[in-house]
């Protein structure tokens, strides 16, 4: 089981991403788009900056959603290696036989 501390700081960073998203999207689009002057881009991209670290989406880190853990994670189950073998094994996941010999 992961620390809780770090499995709460990542549901901080999921609700900061999911909170600034949409301005965070608008102020990209200005400073991409080339047809603007370089002031009006160049302000765009201090304001982008100004923004909270965490609500970046490149902060966000996949997590096991039954223990935290940060590694061997499944993306398309969301669940780790060993809860996968696990839930796997008690016949929890529909379709997925484990095979045992």
């Amino acid at each position: 089981m992961a620390k809780k501390s770090m499995v709460e700081r990542e549901k901080k960073r999921e609700a900061l991403v999911k909170k600034f998203a949409a301005k965070r999207a608008a102020l990209a689009e200005v400073v991409r788009n080339q047809d603007l002057p370089m002031e009006e881009r160049f302000k765009a991209s201090l304001k982008l900056a100004e923004l909270p670290r965490n609500s970046s989406a490149t902060r966000l880190h996949n997590r096991c959603q039954l223990t935290g853990r940060p590694h061997a994670y499944y993306r398309k189950l969301k669940l780790s290696r060993i809860m996968l073998r696990e839930l796997g094994s008690n016949g929890k996941i529909p379709g997925l036989v484990k095979s045992s010999w």
